[in-house]
């Protein structure tokens, strides 16, 4: 289970050959145990919560004295007001909706069962009364009578808040809720102030509404941009990384040329005329300008050495695409594959809230210093929310590898089949096997170290929340930096692991083996590693904001023709947004693919060499590239040193296999 080999295995490992294997192995068995047990304590805790946490509280509610709402209800000890028949008392009522505890996240207000919500603004409790005796719904403590509400001294403390605002139940929840949202105006401020007005919220409604079908159509056309793009990318990968290459050097050259030009002029300048104070400003500014045109001609240069260096890793980059391309023409299915882990997630996700609304209402009835009731978990159980936290990150780290782990099957299979026409017939069915069959212990290792990392670092983030405005200068900066760390670490974490079930899907190697087969590998291509994931991400960056340009161009064409209505911002708004996710996914499983074809073909490289026996397995594309770097390289000679680099792995790893 541990991440250290021991000297044999190191040998074995040196001796391995990088190709899928035939006989696979299941790998990290112990941690796949552990994650099953894990599983299992999320169900006792689902169990728990379901069977101690009464249904009817969290569907139906129940008022301060424990009673649930809409039904016959047994008499606690020692709490008056309790087991009271609710049967025609289907809604909970608060008397003082918008007191809010915003520490604790709940209503500080006195919560009665009621036959109905008050469906108009009460403001006196002469309209109460009337409510009560045309409704049948008495909105005042139950131990006084509707008759009483405009005589009795304690009105004011047992009958709600004046004026009582109109409120409708919540569907499926039995909750009366105000109508008017600015009465959560301590903790939605800038929503309320945007929709203050009602008729430009109505409006927006409407637009939205009304534009329904177009609001369809275009997150279709988000859809079909983005399969699209994945096809086509390949076709345009050099042109465009090209126009980047030229575009940047071209702004970093004006930009530096006009920093140093008004640097010039202003040093000219004629300062006879200036007045003291002017002129010490403007001695100011020609310092500032001086110290941003040597920053920019620093910048500059070293770009245009960069540029030099990483000049034939872009071929690389560009090749890689090209074959990313080919990859989704053969394995289809890749497409969809955001599609099930979306679902899978959703799923997930439903469950999570749904077992913790229910851990909600679990536990014993308890009389608090006000002598209402509060339903309390005691002893260890109590721990049982932290548990269901660990488990929404872990687990949802886990479907999210599980997707790598599938991916990266898939690939690999692709790369290391010599005649493309003896794919299997479904490449990814195949990986998700070969998944479940032998790797899920592997994936649960992995999404528990990215767990490891989530936890501190969120915990660090609400700490920062909660002392916002309170903590000095010094907590604050320490707090960030430790933030930033955490949030660095499980990048690189993530970017590990997945070149790790690389490695897994290839060998069929536990987690810690793949992860240190795959960080030699990395490490010998740094370069290259570099130049794909800056230019390549670029690159996938621009696709995103085309798809998202051109979904909100075609809105904004449908939209302007639209005559019932005038404000379609929001609808275009909601457009955006779900052509960047739509985007995000899509090209996401693209920027896998491309990860996954270049560790294939770092090891292809430094296995093989095309020698009889040992033939590449890359395709026409790469092997174009190989040919290329080799030719530079013999031009080159002696003087060519840092070109001859470039190939060093492949030689190496010719030499040693």
């Amino acid at each position: 289970m541990g991440c250290c080999s021991s000297a044999s295995s190191a040998a074995q490992s040196s001796k391995r050959e990088w190709k899928p294997l035939e006989d696979r192995s299941c790998t990290d068995i112990p941690w796949l145990l552990l994650f099953i047990l894990f599983c299992i304590g999320m169900g006792f805790i689902c169990g728990f919560s379901v069977a101690t946490g009464a249904a009817a509280r969290l569907v139906s509610g129940y008022d301060s004295y424990g009673n649930i709402c809409g039904q016959k209800n047994a008499k606690l000890e020692a709490i008056p007001n309790s087991g009271m028949d609710h049967t025609h008392r289907k809604y909970v009522f608060f008397l003082d909706p918008c007191n809010l505890d915003l520490i604790n996240r709940k209503i500080k207000s006195v919560a009665l069962c009621v036959a109905a919500c008050p469906r108009q603004e009460l403001k006196t409790l002469s309209d109460v009364q009337k409510f009560a005796e045309i409704n049948g719904s008495a909105l005042c403590s139950y131990n006084l009578k509707p008759s009483e509400y405009t005589t009795s001294s304690k009105a004011s403390v047992l009958c709600p808040k004046l004026p009582v605002p109109a409120s409708a139940p919540i569907p499926f929840f039995h909750r009366c809720a105000p109508v008017n949202i600015s009465c959560y105006a301590k903790f939605a401020e800038a929503l309320i102030t945007f929709v203050s007005d009602n008729s430009v919220l109505h409006r927006l409604i409407s637009g939205v509404m009304t534009s329904k079908e177009i609001i369809l159509g275009l997150c279709l056309l988000s859809l079909v941009l983005s399969m699209i793009l994945m096809v086509i990318i390949r076709y345009i990968s050099r042109i465009l990384v090209w126009i980047l290459t030229i575009l940047l050097i071209l702004g970093s050259l004006g930009g530096t040329g006009v920093l140093w030009w008004l640097y010039a002029k202003q040093r000219k300048s004629p300062k006879e005329a200036v007045i003291p104070e002017q002129l010490q400003v403007a001695e100011d500014n020609l310092r500032a300008l001086l110290i941003y045109a040597i920053s920019a001609t620093v910048f500059t240069v070293i770009l245009f050495l960069i540029m030099l260096v990483m000049r034939k890793r872009v071929a690389l980059t560009i090749a890689l695409f090209h074959v990313a391309g080919k990859v989704f023409i053969h394995l289809p299915l890749l497409v969809f594959q955001p599609f099930w882990t979306f679902f899978a997630l959703v799923l997930f996700w439903v469950y999570w809230i749904m077992t913790l609304l229910f851990l909600g209402t679990t536990g014993s009835a308890v009389q608090n210093d006000q002598g209402f009731v509060e339903f309390r978990v005691s002893g260890p159980l109590q721990y049982m929310w932290w548990y269901h936290v660990v488990g929404l990150i872990w687990i949802s780290e886990f479907i999210l590898a599980c997707q790598q782990m599938t991916v990266a099957g898939a690939v690999v299979t692709y790369y290391f089949t010599r005649d493309k026409r003896n794919l299997p017939f479904t490449p990814i069915l195949a990986s998700v096997n070969r998944l479940i069959r032998y790797h899920l212990g592997t994936v649960a290792k992995g999404s528990f170290i990215i767990t490891l990392v989530k936890i501190p670092r969120m915990i660090l983030m609400y700490i920062h929340s909660q002392l916002k405005g309170k903590e000095n200068a010094c907590a604050r900066c320490v707090l960030k930096s430790c933030i930033c760390c955490l949030w660095c670490l499980e990048k690189c974490l993530n970017y590990l692991n997945q070149n790790a079930y690389t490695a897994t899907a290839i060998n069929s190697t536990n987690f810690c083996t793949s992860a240190k087969d795959a960080f030699v590998i990395l490490v010998e291509n740094a370069l290259r590693v570099a130049a794909i994931n800056t230019v390549g991400d670029f690159m996938l960056f621009l696709g995103k904001v085309l798809i998202v340009c051109s979904t909100g161009l075609a809105g904004i064409m449908l939209l302007n023709y639209q005559q019932d209505y005038t404000v379609w911002v929001l609808p275009l708004i909601i457009v955006c947004l779900f052509a960047f996710l739509v985007a995000h996914c899509f090209l996401s499983i693209y920027e896998m693919v491309v990860d996954v074809l270049f560790l294939c073909f770092a090891i292809d490289t430094k296995y093989n060499d095309g020698s009889p026996g040992r033939e590449f397995y890359m395709d026409k594309v790469l092997m174009e590239f190989v040919e290329n770097s080799r030719k530079a390289m013999k031009e080159a000679g002696k003087g060519g040193v840092a070109d001859a680099r470039e190939l060093k792995p492949m030689a190496s790893g010719a030499s040693s296999a």
